[in-house]
């Protein structure tokens, strides 16, 4: 694959679709960049996938919902593969609105997108769509300060924005096919780089956090850059503690800060 692919709409969980691309990164694999339409009483899009792929991420998303039924597109974090095609997706859905966090709106703004339609997310607040509630969850890691994820209350799905990242050989459907080898290598290629500050996080409470997922009992997680991952939350949790584990991931280290920031600026 030599440019980023768009593989359609396809159902990863009950009452979710993926609207699911490919991005090669040369010497690296094939990155999946995930979408979601959630068919919920009141329809919820999540994230707005590539710029280079508006035609094709468009007609998948004409597939799987009329456009105009959309009542939140949830934007997990401003990064351009997840708001490539906002400005589009909010004139097909006219009475949609738009969510994200205080931090969010502030890039919004900076981009000269149309902030009248955002719902700010205030902390500790729910989204009702309806039939169920969206409560807001931060994931385990993430590479921006304003991502939330968040757990369907009635499928159980955990969406968890950037996290569990895996950069992949061949594309899969879902994340139980990939080899151990092959997850484990990915997830630690990713997280070196895109979240290389995993490599001196506090152990301690990572490992609460990947507790709590784990308690939190996902029927599915759905992750941004990973195939959706189906009654294998223990699997990917462990894996994942393997990974920081592992000293694969490249944290700057003193001196190399000491270098960019200064002789004085870390002594202060």
């Amino acid at each position: 694959m030599e440019a980023p692919t768009l593989f359609g709409a396809h159902t990863v969980a009950p009452d979710t679709t993926s609207l699911s691309a490919y991005c090669p990164l040369p010497g690296v694999g094939l990155l999946p960049v995930n979408a979601f339409v959630i068919h919920a009483a009141e329809p919820i899009l999540v994230d707005t996938g590539l710029m280079a792929l508006r035609e094709p991420f468009l007609a998948a998303l004409h597939s799987a919902i009329d456009p105009a039924a959309i009542r939140w597109i949830w934007i997990s974090h401003m990064d351009a593969d997840h708001i490539g095609n906002i400005e589009e997706v909010m004139a097909l859905a006219p009475q949609a609105k738009v969510v994200t966090t205080f931090l969010g709106l502030g890039k919004m703004m900076l981009r000269g997108l149309d902030i009248w339609r955002v719902h700010l997310l205030e902390p500790g607040e729910v989204i009702d769509a309806g039939d169920r509630r969206l409560v807001p969850l931060k994931p385990v890691c993430y590479d921006a300060p304003e991502t939330m994820g968040f757990f369907d209350t009635r499928t159980r799905v955990l969406f968890a924005a950037d996290a569990f990242g895996t950069p992949l050989q061949a594309p899969q459907q879902v994340a139980a096919a990939i080899p151990e080898a092959e997850l484990f290598d990915g997830m630690a290629t990713w997280a070196s780089l895109d979240m290389p500050a995993l490599g001196m996080c506090d152990r301690a409470a990572m490992s609460r956090l990947l507790a709590a997922v784990d308690r939190l009992d996902p029927s599915a997680i759905v992750s941004a850059h990973l195939p959706v991952a189906r009654d294998m939350t223990g699997r990917l949790l462990r894996v994942f503690d393997r990974v920081l584990d592992s000293g694969r991931i490249a944290a700057p280290d003193y001196e190399t800060l000491a270098g960019l920031a200064g002789p004085c600026a870390l002594a202060a």
